[in-house]
């Protein structure tokens, strides 16, 4: 399978909306879906990723939101799962769930919580493909949520599977790892897919050689995301670094006061941008305060997305 151009370069993972009692919203989530698809702002959808707030939803929320995603996509764009969980046993049971839908990648984050060894990351990613042959695993390493990093010898390990075919990389905690990765799997698989998964290293990662972005920030900027790559493919690197700038204010201004999920304030910013109404994050998230979005408000205004 040929990923990029069946899957492309922006992979977004859909933000998941709520009503005033935390309930998941899956009108919202198709109307969103449909402005995402019109605008053409990514190639792909991931469902119940971190930007989803997959570790807050229910086995039966992420279910019936893959479904509501195929649903409102209906072909036009490729959707992707994420199935990662804490244990082996669920994660496997709810890659099926996805596999039963159609769904042909599943993106699959380190187990969190156990901060299992290197080979307990090896036997539960090997477990999972053999219980699932007919999925195809991109593998998510995001050691400042779950943990535990997947090193690079364990991903060439990984890369000897069939079904596993890449890596998605939370690339800020260890920017030069996606090139450690690529070491470590060109002997196994010179087609396995390194992916950035964090909006402010972009540029460094594409520099690198990743593929392609796992963007929360696509909501905002998926067309700025998509001429970034097209600039720096024609050699174009200042119009490249002046597109990024303002993604890389806009995320940076997400994390304030130690937040280290983002969905508290991106969640109103995409409002702001969209006019959709996507409700506050589940809680234990604290909703955005007035003097973090006066930040990021003005950063919006600034740069004309407002």
């Amino acid at each position: 399978m040929n990923f990029k151009e069946k899957y492309g370069q922006i992979l977004l993972p859909l933000i998941t909306p709520y009503d005033e009692k935390e309930e998941v919203n899956y009108d919202v989530y198709a109307k969103l879906i449909e402005y995402l698809i019109r605008e053409d702002l990514c190639d792909t959808l991931i469902v119940t990723g971190t930007t989803g707030e997959a570790s807050l939803l229910t086995f039966d929320e992420r279910v019936k939101l893959m479904e509501t995603a195929l649903k409102a996509s209906n072909g036009r764009k490729p959707v992707i799962a994420g199935t990662g969980c804490a244990s082996t046993k669920e994660t496997i049971a709810l890659t099926k769930e996805a596999e039963k839908r159609g769904i042909e990648v599943c993106m699959i984050v380190a187990p969190f919580y156990n901060k299992p060894t290197q080979e307990g990351l090896y036997l539960h990613y090997k477990a999972i493909a053999e219980a699932c042959p007919n999925t195809k695993i991109l593998l998510y390493n995001i050691p400042i949520f779950v943990g535990v990093n997947l090193e690079p010898q364990t991903v060439g390990r990984l890369a000897e599977i069939d079904n596993i075919i890449g890596i998605k990389d939370e690339a800020g905690i260890n920017p030069t790892q996606v090139t450690d990765f690529f070491l470590a799997t060109k002997e196994a698989d010179p087609n396995f897919v390194i992916f950035n998964g964090d909006d402010i290293m972009l540029l460094p990662t594409i520099v690198q050689g990743a593929m392609g972005l796992v963007s929360g920030g696509a909501h905002i900027f998926g067309h700025e995301i998509r001429e970034i790559f097209a600039a720096f493919e024609r050699g174009d690197n200042e119009k490249a670094k002046e597109l990024f700038v303002p993604i890389y204010r806009v995320c940076k201004s997400t994390g304030q006061n130690g937040r280290i999920l983002p969905n508290s304030i991106l969640r109103p910013a995409i409002e702001m941008v969209t006019g959709i109404k996507l409700g506050a994050a589940r809680r234990p998230l604290a909703p955005a305060t007035e003097e973090e979005m006066a930040v990021t408000s003005a950063i919006l205004k600034e740069i004309g997305k407002i």
